[in-house]
């Protein structure tokens, strides 16, 4: 696998966590503390933090320039969040099922494209845990009822939609 392959696997998957973390924080700022799932969120967004960090590190150490559209995902990412809250926690579960399917398809396509070359055990690694955490969330929103929100299928359906074409920007700008 070629550097600048690697190099776009590194830039969109910094650019998503970092699109999660800010999806996260608009959730909680309408959520606050007032209802049970805030606790499970806040954590959702640490790991997420967590990811993010180790993905700066790893372009930092690498050279790899991160998507111009940052400025972009932070303001759609806290607008979904905060947007989703406000429909109900139903809605904001919804849309963390949403988005981690997608990034769970994002971050399994990567790895069969790394697992067949061998050639970055760093990232095939770093791609492995964190798309296992991602399914946890998933797995955690689909229980708290995210298939309950208003028009979860028509929700559901735009947001995977939006983090497909997201994918794709952040790839190529």
């Amino acid at each position: 696998m070629s550097k600048p392959d690697t190099d776009r696997m590194i830039r969109v998957d910094q650019a998503g966590e970092f699109g999660a973390t800010r999806i996260y924080a608009g959730q909680l700022a309408v959520m606050g503390d007032r209802h049970p799932l805030s606790a499970e969120i806040r954590h959702m967004a640490e790991q997420e933090a967590v990811h993010r960090e180790q993905f700066d590190a790893l372009m930092a150490r690498r050279g790899v320039r991160p998507t111009v559209l940052q400025p972009f995902w932070s303001m759609a990412g806290y607008a979904l969040g905060a947007g989703t809250a406000l429909l109900g926690p139903e809605a904001a579960m919804a849309c963390t099922a949403a988005v981690e399917e997608e990034i769970d398809r994002h971050y399994s396509a990567q790895l069969d494209e790394l697992e067949a070359t061998g050639t970055d055990p760093e990232l095939t690694g770093m791609i492995a845990r964190f798309r296992d955490e991602e399914r946890e969330h998933r797995d955690a929103a689909l229980a708290a009822g995210a298939e309950r929100a208003p028009a979860y299928p028509l929700l559901s359906g735009a947001i995977r939609l939006g983090c497909r074409l997201a994918i794709r920007l952040a790839e190529r700008v």
